[in-house]
């Protein structure tokens, strides 16, 4: 049976029960911003499950308890209505970190009859990006238009890391991009001003931990690769 919810018991924080039935928002932000002082916590909220709070910090959820306690990380269903409520409260906040990206910070493949749009964190060096790459045609003939944003995996300074920036700073980004993901040679070393290692803190936050990972301007994660029929059937679900 699948564990949903992985509970982390917060034991260094002290026990402090308020007086009354609503929680003070403001008290309890403190109170975990005191234990967690590297948090940014933008909201909190009562959740469905009365005596629990949800915590929304970037596009991360967790949920405490009103004394500021018990810290529980996970989803939470509605198993009556089939529902992961907290998958479409991450869309939203994935959403308005993804839509945030001017698109000429993106390196852009445009369908020439648009129906759809996916935005994709890429590695120049990673097989299953370039498998994707090398089916661009179909993607764009599925009516997707690809944005792509930069996420080398071995970090900054590495190879991939100057691959991709090398890329940005070409004159043609689309051609040099597509070079480089179907050559096994290196693109010429070029530097200047890029959003390389913006777009790499970016997938941090957004949670990429492999490439390629789709995120559509709804929020919702297509991790790995996808053919293009595929990804046309998923994101004509969203619509």
């Amino acid at each position: 049976m699948k564990k949903f919810i992985q509970i982390l018991l917060a034991g260094s924080l002290c026990l402090s029960v308020f007086a009354h039935a609503d929680v003070d928002k403001e008290a309890l932000k403190t109170k975990l911003k005191e234990t967690m002082p590297s948090l940014t916590i933008e909201d909190i909220k009562p959740s469905e499950i009365k005596g629990l709070y949800e915590v929304m910090a970037g596009a991360n959820i967790f949920y405490v308890s009103e004394d500021g306690r018990y810290l529980i990380q996970g989803r939470m269903f509605d198993l009556v209505d089939k529902k992961d409520l907290t998958e479409e409260k991450l869309a939203v906040a994935k959403a308005a970190l993804i839509n945030a990206v001017p698109l000429e910070e993106m390196i852009i493949f445009k369908a020439p009859m648009q129906k759809y749009v996916i935005n994709i964190f890429t590695d120049i060096d990673c097989g299953y990006c370039r498998k994707l790459h090398s089916e661009i045609d179909q993607y764009m003939a599925e009516g997707i238009t690809v944005r792509y944003l930069f996420f080398p995996r071995a970090g900054k300074d590495s190879e991939s890391y100057k691959k991709a920036v090398s890329v940005w700073c070409s004159d043609d980004k689309n051609a040099a991009l597509t070079a480089a993901k179907t050559s096994t040679n290196p693109p010429p070393e070029k530097t200047c001003k890029n959003p390389v290692e913006k777009q790499m803190a970016l997938g941090d936050e957004l949670g990429v931990r492999g490439t390629p990972m789709m995120i559509s301007p709804k929020g919702y994660v297509y991790p790995g690769y996808m053919p293009a029929k595929k990804l046309a059937e998923a994101l004509s679900q969203e619509q």
